[in-house]
């Protein structure tokens, strides 16, 4: 136990230099909280499925919420029922044991809704698409609006993502 406290106060804390801020990050985001402004007319409300992965594009959405990226100021909101929902974000493979709890979530997510599909395993089904468990990619239950590969994608390009299919269905978002 000793030999385990000094290692713990003999070892240095690990310094990782953070990401500079510049003038074209400033103006993207205050540019995508504006078109997401004139899109919706408000926030945008995300409800966020796990379909049966395995957690690594959950972390990467948790990114999202972190200072540096700070999803709320771009005016893009996680809310926990689909009720009060504009897109459903789904993440994972269709699993047999989701199938109809991703069907029910996407019924109750008023119209007009947008879906997409983060990450390789809901895009197609990934490495576990020839599982036993495995329904297959999410397109074959749901109409998928937008498509983010990545294994897991990274924050920014869930940004683009939920920026595409925003700009995708202008019309039929606007308030």
């Amino acid at each position: 136990m000793w030999q385990l406290l000094k290692r713990i106060v003999l070892t240095d804390i690990p310094a990782e230099v953070t990401p500079a801020i510049t003038d074209e990050w400033l103006t993207g985001h205050q540019q995508f909280h504006q078109e997401i402004l004139d899109v919706v007319g408000r926030a945008l409300c995300i409800r966020q499925i796990d379909a049966g992965s395995c957690n690594g594009c959950e972390l990467e959405i948790h990114a999202l919420n972190n200072p540096y990226y700070n999803i709320e100021g771009l005016g893009i909101r996680f809310v926990a029922s689909p009720r009060h929902a504009d897109m459903l974000l789904v993440t994972g493979p269709l699993t047999l044991n989701m199938r109809e709890a991703v069907r029910r979530a996407w019924e109750a997510t008023p119209h007009p809704k947008l879906v997409v599909a983060a990450g390789d395993c809901a895009c197609t089904g990934g490495v576990f698409k020839d599982s036993y468990a495995v329904c297959g990619p999410l397109s074959e239950l749901l109409p998928v609006d937008v498509t983010i590969p990545g294994c897991p994608p990274a924050p920014i390009d869930l940004l683009r993502g939920i920026l595409t299919a925003i700009r995708g269905n202008r019309g039929a978002l606007a308030p």
